[in-house]
């Protein structure tokens, strides 16, 4: 993974990112350069090609300075503009999913672009279409599950090991406040969130065993009013740290008010206040370059690619190169700290994967069994609900031991 995705999902497979229910149509705008005047298309500037250059276009589905996922994006197209050469970018934000959003996909292909990246899970479908009508476009999805393998291709990454890792840190602090309730801000049910919600209580149990984790869902990726009232909800009910799983970094605002922790996601530059333990964060830039550079060089073919840490394009605010732990951190105990170090280390050398973070033994919050001792979820049950017609064995509609909530109904 984004907003009617989920009933489409369920229908199809009980199967599963990332977007926003968009404000006002804004217009087209080329990256870095100013806005085309070409004609419009559902209220969308579409811009213009360049001609004798490689045309890339990316679709987003929030404001392009979200201060979140839809920035974080962004700024990975301008890496490509920087860093690939002869090469034209531009970008069309606050996309809505569905009719809209397959329209400007259409008008981008038959301006001619080369490569469109469509950044949010409810694209998919959108996308699909239209690349069937354009074979000599390609159509990059950013979180989803589908491939022609040909010119529609899926693309995302596993931020599971991030918000491990990021579990690890809020328990060691709920323990060092000596209140171990943590918060889940979750957007909407599919296995994506479930995944990352269960991936933090999997951390947290690291430094914390006694931590639990209340859940609410907000069933937006973009709305700073919702994500605030979420977080307020999480907090008021006793969580000491709360993660987030949209798009802005309204979950440390609430925590910075309220004295506790909040954890943003998406970007980089998200985690800017006191009360900001870290953030969990994509770096796009190195990625984007490298399938447009494939795709000039016809090296790249579509297809499905998940991406682990050692690829470099995942982050952890405070432990990365050149970065400072935040305030709430640098008191955290140093075993707690080197555990962090020591796990990030192995993921940036490869030798820690998604696999490593979902391996047995595993029980559920129910004391049933996920994973015995020593077996590991394969990539299809990261992606998918058990008992849809993808055939996955262990699938996520599960939450781990720690979760408080109960599992969200499927299907309405």
């Amino acid at each position: 993974m984004r907003k009617f995705l989920f009933l489409a999902i369920v229908a199809t497979m009980i199967l599963a990112a990332c977007g926003a229910p968009a404000p006002a149509a804004t217009q087209a705008t080329q990256a870095p350069a100013a806005a085309t005047e070409a004609p419009a298309t559902g209220g969308f500037q579409i811009p213009d090609v360049q001609d004798g250059k490689f045309n890339v276009a990316m679709v987003l589905i929030g404001p392009h300075d979200d201060g979140g996922w839809s920035q974080a994006h962004y700024e990975g197209l301008q890496y490509v503009e920087k860093n690939v050469e002869n090469v034209h970018t531009a970008y069309i934000e606050n996309v809505p999913e569905g009719a809209d959003s397959e329209q400007v996909f259409r008008s981008l292909a038959r301006k001619g672009f080369d490569l469109i990246f469509g950044t949010s899970f409810g694209f998919m479908d959108p996308m699909e279409t239209v690349a069937g009508e354009f074979p000599d476009t390609t159509f990059i999805h950013i979180s989803g599950y589908k491939s022609n393998n040909a010119n529609f291709g899926n693309l995302f990454g596993a931020m599971e090991d991030m918000k491990y890792l990021a579990g690890m840190l809020a328990g060691s602090r709920a323990k060092a406040d000596g209140n171990p309730k943590l918060g889940y801000m979750a957007t909407f049910p599919i296995p994506e969130e479930l995944r990352l919600g269960n991936a933090f209580m999997l951390g947290a149990k690291k430094t914390c065993p006694e931590c639990t984790m209340d859940v609410r869902w907000i069933n937006t990726w973009h709305d700073p009013v919702l994500e605030k009232e979420g977080a307020a909800s999480l907090f008021d009910a006793g969580a000491d740290v709360v993660l987030t799983g949209a798009d802005t970094p309204a979950v440390a605002d609430v925590a910075q008010e309220k004295g506790k922790w909040g954890i943003t996601y998406d970007y980089v530059g998200s985690c800017k206040v006191e009360h900001c333990l870290t953030a969990i964060y994509w770096n796009w830039g190195p990625i984007y370059a490298n399938i447009t550079k494939g795709l000039i060089d016809k090296t790249y073919k579509p297809g499905f690619d998940y991406f682990d840490a050692d690829s470099g394009s995942l982050g952890l605010y405070g432990f990365m190169e050149g970065q400072t732990p935040t305030k709430g951190v640098s008191d955290l105990p140093a075993e707690d700290i080197q555990m962090v170090k020591d796990t990030l280390a192995k993921m940036l050398a490869g030798e820690f994967t998604r696999f490593d973070v979902f391996a047995g033994p595993i029980k559920d919050n129910q004391g049933k069994e996920v994973l015995g001792a020593g077996q590991k979820m394969e990539q299809i049950d990261i992606d998918c609900f058990a008992g849809g017609d993808v055939p996955c064995k262990t699938g996520m509609y599960w939450w781990a031991d720690g979760v408080t909530a109960e599992l969200p109904k499927l299907g309405g």
